[in-house]
């Protein structure tokens, strides 16, 4: 995992092929499963995807990303918005990061995940190094929640 102040970087491999973890990351109810939310609809690019967190003790977080690309089983991206519980804006209006799913095959049949968060510097201080704190460790947690999904 390397993080800078403005980006989250961690790659993975997965003992899964590629169109297996290309669906997990797409299909919405998936997603969903591993990374813990329930979301409203598919994804699609231009779509704003909104939810609920159900990854335990953010419950009350709400979800809302607009995906920009998604070029099969090669990219998967979105713009998601930063839940300041303490802001007065709605999360709508709240500074967005952008996430990148990179994948590529690898050898034996697995496939290569290259995560990417990045857009920090859009946060104001302190919250951005607050937020880059929490969400390194968040995508530690997710990469292994991805792997156990694709490789059960």
């Amino acid at each position: 995992m390397q993080s800078t102040e403005d980006k989250i970087e961690k790659t993975i491999d997965l003992a899964a092929p590629l169109p297996r973890v290309w669906r997990a990351l797409t299909d919405h109810r998936e997603f969903g499963e591993w990374f813990q939310v329930k979301l409203s609809g598919p994804f699609r690019p231009g779509a704003v995807v909104t939810g609920q967190m159900t990854f335990p003790g953010y419950e009350d977080y709400p979800w809302r990303a607009r995906v920009e690309r998604m070029e099969p089983e090669t990219l998967f991206s979105f713009k998601w918005h930063d839940f300041d519980e303490k802001s007065d804006k709605d999360v709508s209006e709240q500074p967005t990061t952008l996430v990148e799913f990179r994948l590529e095959a690898i050898d034996g049949g697995s496939t290569r995940l290259h995560i990417t968060e990045s857009g920090f510097a859009a946060l104001p201080d302190p919250r951005r190094l607050e937020v880059l704190r929490e969400n390194t460790k968040g995508w530690e947690i997710q990469a292994d929640n991805i792997k156990s999904h694709v490789t059960t």
